[in-house]
């Protein structure tokens, strides 16, 4: 299919949004809403600031930091990257490694950019970046006592079979570890 790049024929436009609830960690409204052919509709709109996590390799790339975690919302245990929002005014790396430092003692070497994404575009601006650190330092025991059942290094080679076991689920860790494995990030 060919992408016509500079055309705004199915631009859709936006006539109103209309603040439904507004906190410190979301922001809910509802848009009026006008497609190219003409109809017209209402959509929900969520609005989250931007999250930082990471992907925390061993010195030899063979295991990943990750942590186990109860997910209420939709009650499952499942194996996460750490991370958390970013704080006003703080650098979205320096959230990235006070969040790993909290989740599970462990402090992160040579912090990279790795990739940003948008877990789902439809309906929710919630931007997701992530970073890699090669290595990390065991600073104690983790600060955060709410955030993790357990902290692990996990087998990059049992990625596959936790995903596929259902226990990586959430898209930032799915695209982390994805990339990870796939480019093989330097």
């Amino acid at each position: 299919m060919a992408t016509d790049g500079g055309s705004e024929s199915t631009l859709w436009k936006i006539h109103g949004e209309r603040v439904i609830d507004d906190t410190r960690r979301l922001r809910l409204s509802i848009a009026s809403v006008e497609l190219p052919d003409g109809a017209q509709f209402e959509q929900y709109v969520l609005r989250m600031p931007k999250a930082a996590m990471m992907v925390v390799l061993d010195d030899a790339r063979e295991h990943v930091l990750m942590i186990w975690r109860h997910r209420f919302i939709i009650d499952r245990w499942v194996w996460e990257l750490p991370g958390g929002y970013v704080d006003p005014n703080e650098e979205p790396a320096v959230t990235a490694t006070r969040e790993v430092e909290e989740e599970t003692g462990w402090r992160p070497r040579n912090v990279k950019p790795l990739v940003a994404l948008q877990p789902s575009v439809g309906t929710t601006d919630a931007e997701n970046l992530l970073f890699v650190s090669h290595g990390a330092d065991h600073i104690g025991a983790p600060e955060d006592i709410n955030e993790a059942q357990r902290v692990e290094w996990i087998s990059l080679a049992s990625i596959r079979g936790r995903i596929d076991a259902g226990e990586i689920i959430g898209a930032a860790s799915l695209i982390g570890l994805l990339h990870v494995l796939t480019f093989r990030t330097a």
